[in-house]
């Protein structure tokens, strides 16, 4: 790719918007993560009673492990929204690009 092609799509609207509207998507994505992640690392720390605590008297099952399962569930819903928007509103705008800048 030469140096004028990259320029172009550089300055391409599509391209900024692009840019702006995909790096805002992905860190409301990651604080989500991280706000879910650091809670449960933090509720380890500082009460691990609470998850320690049985799911009912006659099981050796804590809360934790739904807890657990429920975070790791939680990374792939958020996975699965980043990919639908990605192959929907993302898609489109590079292929936006790829036309005004005559590359397809």
């Amino acid at each position: 790719m030469n140096k004028e092609l990259v320029e172009k799509i550089k300055a391409n609207p599509d391209y900024q918007k692009l840019i702006a509207t995909r790096s805002a998507f992905a860190v409301k994505l990651s604080i989500a993560m991280l706000v879910v992640y650091f809670a449960f690392i933090l509720t380890i720390a500082f009460s691990p009673a609470t998850l320690g605590t049985p799911l009912s008297a006659d099981t050796v099952t804590t809360v934790g492990i739904p807890v657990g399962i429920a975070i790791i569930i939680f990374a792939f819903v958020l996975t699965g929204i980043y990919t639908k928007r990605a192959n929907g509103e993302f898609d489109e705008l590079n292929n936006a690009i790829k036309k005004s800048v005559g590359e397809d």
